[in-house]
């Protein structure tokens, strides 16, 4: 048996993580329909035709095909040209500009523009231009303008929310999670394009929620604002999207994305690697259930609100962790990252059909009182290849450097 301190590095794990990785984009490859949309996938892998296509799932398919052929697995394109296709045919609003949420083809079915969604759009142009798609630049030029003209909040150096199709303001809500994305999507535009201004607001955010919030409530990030940006304990939102409280996973990813941005700066904040373990250390601490996995939410008070487990913050949970131990290792986080595999491995990976199942019941069999089917390929290929690349940032050229190499690296 392989110890826990070795298994991030140890041959058959990386070949079980590129062989995840492989079944994962073969599985969901399935959700492409005629029309050049995505369908939702059940849990056997059949398409689930009617429903509606949201901007979050076809800019993340784009996102992960793209990671997958860069990193040489095939047949990856058809994924990314009907994703790219879709967001710039059916998702762009030609009248008023933006990116609507869902769509049924060529029709809106919601025509709000969120900061969420829009961020994924940088990300999906991002990750475009990574692998040279001729529709890339075209899609990251017109998505930088509109997150440069609406979204974009210079004197608070974070991401405004949400508008009607029209550009009116929805609400007056400021979320940590669209923020969040925004990092992520800003880091990888500054990685694909090398222009300084994202990695300077993707600083700027990090230092707000990883450095003023989560330290002036216990490494602990609160989800909701006001306008004016102060912490809103009672909001009580969409239990998806916008749950109440704190999310210990978000503070995984965060940890993560920390991680990277400081990488990308030249490793000059010494602050950056005590911040990202300590959000890790205490998302786990609090979230890990006696039974196993991670809680979804926690009160303002520190105790779990939500107790359903879900894939997603293991699957980021194994790569904050993959991370810390590429920078500084430590038995701790090794004992963490062979916990959340394990788990994963008996809970989450579906060894039959294919994919990860997205939540768990409290029998601890697949559950599908939030989630149905197998909605979603980017957190747990992000888990797999985030540990696969040699470094904690350009992870696109990691990726190419993986398949020159061979999928595992070896």
């Amino acid at each position: 048996m392989v110890e826990s301190s070795s298994l991030w590095q140890d041959p058959d794990h990386r070949a079980a993580l590129s062989a995840d990785a492989r079944a994962l984009l073969a599985f969901h490859s399935a959700s492409l329909s005629a029309d050049g949309g995505f369908m939702p996938l059940g849990t056997d892998g059949t398409p689930q035709h009617g429903a509606a296509q949201e901007l979050h799932v076809t800019t993340r398919m784009v996102h992960s095909y793209a990671m997958g052929q860069a990193w040489g697995a095939p047949d990856c394109a058809a994924i990314i040209d009907a994703g790219m296709r879709a967001l710039w045919h059916w998702h762009r609003d030609a009248d008023q500009g933006g990116y609507v949420w869902a769509v049924h083809g060529p029709q809106p079915q919601d025509s709000r523009k969120l900061a969420y969604g829009h961020v994924f759009v940088l990300l999906a142009a991002s990750s475009a231009q990574e692998v040279g798609h001729e529709d890339a630049p075209r899609l990251f030029g017109d998505i930088a303008a509109v997150l440069e003209r609406h979204f974009w909040d210079d004197a608070a150096g974070r991401l405004r929310e949400e508008f009607a199709r029209d550009w009116q303001p929805i609400s007056r809500y400021r979320g940590m999670n669209a923020n969040m994305h925004g990092v992520e999507a800003f880091l990888a535009a500054y990685e694909a394009t090398g222009q300084d201004i994202w990695l300077d607001r993707a600083g700027r955010i990090l230092d707000f929620f990883t450095g003023q919030m989560a330290g002036a409530h216990g490494q602990r990030i609160p989800e909701h604002y006001t306008e004016s940006w102060q912490v809103d304990p009672d909001f009580r939102g969409d239990p998806v999207f916008r749950p109440p409280g704190t999310t210990p996973g978000h503070s995984l990813e965060f940890a993560r994305l920390l991680l990277q941005h400081w990488d990308l700066t030249g490793r000059t904040d010494p602050t950056a690697l005590p911040r990202a373990r300590a959000l890790t250390q205490t998302a786990l601490s609090d979230a890990w259930l006696p039974e196993g996995g991670l809680a979804y939410t926690l009160t303002p008070g520190r105790m779990v609100d939500q107790a359903v487990r879900l894939w997603w913050p293991v699957a980021e949970g194994l790569g904050a962790l993959a991370m810390l131990q590429k920078l500084d290792p430590t038995p701790q986080d090794a004992a963490w990252y062979a916990r959340l595999h394990d788990f994963a491995r008996a809970h989450f990976i579906d060894t039959r059909h294919g994919g990860w199942h997205p939540e768990l019941g409290a029998d601890g069999l697949p559950a599908a009182n939030i989630f149905s089917g197998k909605p979603d390929i980017y957190h747990a290929l992000q888990a797999d290849l985030l540990a696969l690349v040699p470094g904690v940032s350009r992870v696109f050229a990691g990726l190419r450097a993986l398949a020159a190499r061979g999928l595992d690296g070896q």
